[in-house]
C-alpha cells in the first residue's frame, strides 16, 4: 500500500501567495470582517496590502486579500469561513 502525498494532487504549490477576492455590500465593518478572517488563517497577513474595489454604482465592494496558502485544506476552510459570512457574497 502506497501513501500519496496530497501536495502532488494539487496545482499550486505550497506555500504560496494566494490571491482571493471577496464581494459584498459596501457596509460598515465589513474589510475589517475579512481581515479579520484572513488573519485567522495566516498569521503573517498584512491588512496593508488589501486591495478595494467599488462596483460601478457604489453598492457594493470588492477586496482582493493574498494570504500565504500552506496547504488545499487551509484553502478550502477559508473560502468555506468567508462564503458562510453573514457580510459576503462571492467568493472568487
Amino acid at each position: 500500500m502506497s501513501t500519496t502525498d496530497p501536495r502532488k494532487d494539487s496545482l499550486i504549490e505550497y506555500p504560496s501567495r494566494f490571491p482571493i477576492k471577496v464581494m459584498g455590500a459596501k457596509v460598515d465593518g465589513f474589510v475589517h470582517a475579512i481581515t479579520q478572517i484572513a488573519q485567522r488563517f495566516d498569521p503573517g497577513f498584512d491588512a496593508a496590502s488589501v486591495e478595494l474595489r467599488d462596483s460601478k454604482a457604489g453598492n457594493y465592494l470588492g477586496i482582493t486579500i493574498t494570504v500565504t496558502a500552506t496547504s488545499r485544506e487551509q484553502l478550502d476552510e477559508l473560502y468555506r469561513t468567508l462564503s458562510s459570512h453573514p457580510m459576503v457574497k462571492v467568493v472568487l
